[in-house]
């Protein structure tokens, strides 16, 4: 597990941890004497880290983070050595004064990071060379609020305001939006999740689900933008001054079960397959509450959770890390109503 700060000093930490026992073994443990995590390697980056992602099949991370779009690459070290050490850098024509710049990787040609910070500026680069492999076709400056891979060709961006777009890297002036969000009183802040597919289920075929400031979330099949899949209202408390660790994710081993993050110091599990398209309130099935009821003292603010992640191969079991800098792996059960 890879995890960095974004405070404003020179000296952020960049750490790669190893789990403890119980999280490594596929069958359940049981109590496990040892439950923290342990500082394998580690480095230290002089801007804030806002976005950090592993390379696949390689043991690179690609961050980014203000105060422009670059791209910082980052060498995980080698056996003898506990050092992450800062490689290189992917500069970007004229991108300073530019917002940050959201990244994903793949490794399906070769190890390629998508980047971007407006819908102007998507790209990729091949990691280890530096080269620029595709730049996507422009249509307007909006600002991206994330952007993933479905597969080796198709790209999926999702602007702050909602907007969705697919683009092929077969035909680089291509560009096709997806349907936009619901209309809202006030202006609203936008992530989106996408799901893994299963063994011979085409990425694109895949749900995508976009979570609002206030809490709106929608579910969208790609293959049928003309209309919303489900829409539902999240519980969670009015929004605040910004969005910038609103988060949703689907479950990579659970079928319709996704979580969201980024208003308090919760995470919310929600079962989607009830949903519908009326858009009323949806009862979570889980809310983790450790980061909210676990800061010591009580004087400082509550933590707010910046992040929160699936483990890939156990169904039930997330990570999540707050404010407080703290890192929680966690396990939830469904109420016994709906075993």
């Amino acid at each position: 597990v890879c995890v960095a700060g974004y405070g404003q000093s020179d000296a952020n930490e960049i750490l790669q941890l190893i789990p403890p026992p119980t999280l490594l073994t596929k069958e359940a443990q049981g109590l496990c004497p040892e439950r923290d995590f342990k500082v394998e390697c580690g480095g230290f980056s002089e801007r804030p880290v806002y976005s950090l992602k592993h390379v696949p099949d390689t043991s690179l991370l690609v961050t980014s983070g203000p105060p422009d779009s670059s791209i910082q690459i980052w060498q995980v070290s080698a056996e003898d050595s506990d050092v992450i050490k800062s490689v290189s850098t992917i500069a970007i024509e004229n991108g300073t004064g530019q917002s940050w710049a959201k990244i994903a990787t793949i490794s399906a040609r070769a190890p390629w990071v998508l980047h971007g910070s407006g819908l102007d500026r998507v790209q990729i680069t091949e990691v280890e060379s530096r080269k620029n492999v595709y730049t996507a076709a422009s249509r307007g400056s909006e600002e991206l609020s994330g952007l993933a891979f479905l597969d080796c060709n198709t790209l999926l961006l999702c602007c702050a305001t909602g907007r969705l777009c697919l683009a092929d890297m077969r035909q680089p002036q291509s560009l096709m939006e997806a349907m936009p969000v619901p209309s809202a009183p006030c202006r609203e802040q936008w992530c989106m999740g996408t799901r893994h597919g299963a063994q011979g289920l085409e990425l694109s075929s895949q749900p995508v689900a976009r979570l609002s400031s206030r809490g709106l979330l929608t579910l969208t099949d790609l293959r049928k933008t003309t209309e919303f899949l489900a829409l539902a209202k999240a519980r969670v408390p009015s929004p605040g001054s910004g969005a910038e660790f609103l988060c949703v994710s689907w479950a990579p081993a659970l079928e319709g079960y996704l979580a969201i993050s980024g208003f308090d110091g919760l995470v919310h599990v929600y079962d989607t397959q009830s949903w519908d398209s009326s858009g009323r309130e949806a009862e979570p099935v889980f809310v983790h509450k450790g980061h909210a009821f676990g800061r010591a003292g009580g004087s400082e603010d509550p933590p707010l959770v910046t992040v929160h992640t699936w483990h890939l191969q156990k169904p039930r079991t997330l990570l999540s890390a707050a404010t407080d800098g703290s890192l929680h792996v966690w396990d939830w059960v469904q109420p016994c109503g709906k075993c």
